[in-house]
């Protein structure tokens, strides 16, 4: 079990001690859940009441709390409590399952396949012909990798994920179980022979580096070139990006959340949890989408959209304060 002394924690945080503790610290914890021997957090000053009854015997804290933090505990403050926390889960993470060999012996990886140093491929799972994966990438059990798809360097993909044919991702990359990359996007129309049409989907996804894939979510390809996601964009769960979606760098998307077929967001585009944005919008640089929000018309960069359909946060606002003077 991993232990450290709070000044080796501060050691990598670089704050400022307050108060002092001789407990070895054994694992971090939520305040109210914590025990004696576990390191919590306030990141915000409206949690502070809380530190009075958690057993925590120190937390990271902002520059600015206004609460000490009392006999035999300690408090590490730093600028940012919340980036702080993420250093010290690093420093206790668990290793990550581990390898027997390199490459299982039940992995059918097709010769023409070009494999960097230091892959690890796990059992059951598929690597198609033509393939490029980067060195130390890992690729779990039971992944299924398709024709001409390139992955990066340092690259981690999880069971259960699919990577379709031509498909390209980034070095640095997580993408998560049952993830599906490049799967046909949604295109028919309505045929007098066959009701429905299929569109073919000739297209690919193109990944940059360092982004996060989650759990069963779905890029799918582009219709005639790539649906695109820059680097560090950040897709929670059970996310949809619809075909020839582009999205700059460092987006994030919330898990439920869904872009409709050529949408455009700009560079640090947030969209909240079960938001969804219609086809061929444009959300400019910077713009927030609530959760729950329904999109129907572009958004300005830096803007903050609300409602179904969504508009500026303050008219939402106005009118949900309005609907309940109305009820009462």
């Amino acid at each position: 079990m991993k232990t450290y002394s709070i000044a080796e924690i501060n050691e990598v945080l670089q704050g400022v001690i307050v108060g002092e503790t001789a407990v070895k610290i054994t694992a971090p914890e939520q305040l109210d859940l914590a025990k004696e021997t576990e390191i919590s957090f306030i990141g915000h000053k409206k949690y502070e009441k809380l530190w009075p009854t958690s057993k925590a015997c120190a937390a990271i804290v902002n520059e600015d709390i206004s609460i000490e933090p009392g006999e035999n505990k300690a408090f590490i403050k730093v600028k940012n409590a919340d980036l702080a926390m993420s250093q010290v889960l690093e420093m206790f993470a668990p290793p990550t399952p581990l390898f027997a060999v390199d490459i299982h012996p039940t992995a059918n990886i097709d010769p023409t396949a070009i494999l960097g140093n230091g892959v690890l491929i796990g059992a059951g799972s598929y690597v198609g012909p033509k393939v490029h994966i980067g060195e130390n990438t890992t690729i779990y059990p039971n992944v299924t990798i398709l024709d001409e798809s390139t992955i990066g360097k340092n690259t981690v993909i999880w069971p259960g994920a699919v990577v379709r044919e031509r498909c390209h991702i980034g070095n640095d990359c997580i993408i998560h179980p049952n993830a599906t990359i490049g799967a046909d996007g949604f295109g028919f129309r309505p045929c007098p022979q066959r009701g429905l049409a299929k569109i073919p989907q000739i297209g690919n996804v193109v990944i940059g580096n360092n982004v996060e894939i989650g759990a069963n979510s779905s890029v799918d390809r582009g219709k005639f070139s790539s649906t695109i996601l820059g680097d560090g964009c950040k897709i929670d769960n059970l996310v949809q990006i619809g075909h020839n979606s582009k999205l700059g760098k460092f987006c994030i998307m919330a898990g439920n959340s869904g872009l409709a077929g050529s949408v455009t967001l700009g560079d640090g585009v947030m969209i909240g949890g079960s938001a969804s944005i219609k086809d061929h919008l444009t959300i400019g640089n910077g713009a927030i989408v609530g959760a729950g929000s329904g999109v129907a018309a572009d958004v300005e960069a830096g803007k903050t959209v609300l409602g179904y359909p969504a508009c500026d946060a303050r008219d939402a606002l106005k009118q949900w304060a309005a609907i309940k003077r109305l009820i009462k």
